[in-house]
C-alpha cells in the first residue's frame, strides 16, 4: 500500500499519470525511470509498502548536496510531479519468488484507490528471442490496454509506432494460434493482462535488448516516451548521448555557453544513469 511522507503528502493522484518500471533484462525499466525523477527533480512523496520486493535500503540515489546525501531509500517508492499530473513508482529490487501476483493486485488497486487515469509500463524484453517480424525496423514496442485504445490508439499510429507482435504458440506445429510473448519482461505481461481484465488503461512501451551496458537502452527507451508523453519539449534526447557531448564540451575552448548549458544537463542525467 501507499504510505505519504510528511503531513502535506497527497493520496489522492485523480487525473494523474502512473509511471513504474518492470524489473525486467538489463534493468532498463529502471534506469528509465531514475532518469526521468532526475530530468524533472521530482520530490519523493512516499514509499510503496510491500510483502513481494526484497527488502533493501541505500543512500539517496538522487542527491545532489551534502545536505541530502544522507537520507535513505527503499525498495519502493513513489515521486510526484503536479504540474506535469505525474505521479512515478520506482522499484529497486527484485520479487520475491510467487508474489507476482499478488504484487500486480495490490498496484493495481492503489491506482484505483487513489483515481490515478492511466499507467505507463516501462519494461524490456530478451533481444536474442524475437522471432523474425521482430527483427524488421525499431527495437521499440508498445501495448495498449483496450481502455486506452480508445483515447490514444490513433496516437500511436500517428507516431507510426509499432504494436508489440504476437507470436505463434506452437512454432512450427501451429503457427495460426498467437499469443503475447515477452521473454525477460518479468511482470510485463501479467501486469498488462490483469490491466485489461480489470479495465485499468494500461501503456506497455519496452525494448528489445541484451545484458550489458543498458544506458543507451534507458535513455533511447525515454526518449520514446518523451515522444508520446512529452516530458520534456525539447530535443535534448536527439542531438547527442551523455558521453559524446562530455566530449565536445571538454575538447575544446570554442564552445559556447549555451552548448555547454546543454551538455551539463545531458552529463547530469548520464551521471545519474551511471551510479545507480
Amino acid at each position: 500500500m501507499f504510505v505519504p511522507c510528511g503531513a502535506a503528502a497527497r493520496r489522492d493522484f485523480k487525473g494523474f499519470t502512473l509511471l513504474m518500471p518492470s524489473v525486467s533484462v538489463g534493468n532498463v525499466g529502471q534506469l528509465a525511470i531514475d532518469l526521468v525523477i532526475s530530468t524533472l527533480d521530482m520530490p519523493k512523496v512516499g514509499y510503496f509498502y510491500t510483502d513481494c520486493l526484497v527488502p533493501m535500503v541505500g543512500n539517496n540515489p538522487y542527491a545532489t548536496a551534502e545536505e541530502n546525501s544522507t537520507e535513505l531509500s527503499i525498495n519502493a517508492e513513489v515521486y510526484s510531479l503536479p504540474s506535469k499530473k505525474l505521479v512515478v513508482l520506482q522499484i529497486r529490487s527484485p520479487f520475491i519468488k510467487n508474489k507476482y501476483t499478488s504484487f500486480c493486485q495490490t498496484v493495481l488497486s492503489w491506482v484505483k484507490s487513489s483515481k490515478c487515469a492511466r499507467v505507463i509500463l516501462l519494461s524490456s524484453s530478451h533481444a536474442y528471442q524475437r522471432d523474425d517480424q521482430q527483427l524488421h525496423g525499431t527495437p521499440l514496442r508498445y501495448l495498449l490496454s483496450p481502455t486506452i485504445q480508445k483515447t490514444v490508439g490513433d496516437q500511436m499510429q500517428e507516431l507510426n509506432w509499432k504494436e508489440m507482435e504476437k507470436v505463434a504458440a506452437y512454432p512450427e506445429i501451429n503457427n495460426a494460434e498467437k499469443v503475447l510473448h515477452i521473454p525477460g519482461g518479468g511482470i510485463t505481461k501479467l501486469l498488462f493482462t490483469e490491466s485489461c481484465s480489470k479495465g485499468i488503461p494500461m501503456a506497455v512501451l519496452l525494448k528489445f535488448c541484451s545484458e550489458g551496458d543498458n544506458i543507451p537502452d534507458a535513455l533511447a527507451l525515454v526518449n520514446y516516451l518523451n515522444e508520446w508523453f512529452q516530458l520534456i519539449k525539447s530535443e535534448l534526447y536527439h542531438v547527442m548521448n551523455a558521453e559524446e557531448c562530455l566530449k565536445k564540451a571538454c575538447s575544446t575552448s570554442r564552445s559556447n555557453s549555451k552548448t555547454l548549458k546543454s551538455c551539463s544537463k545531458d552529463i547530469r542525467f548520464f551521471s545519474c544513469l551511471k551510479n545507480t
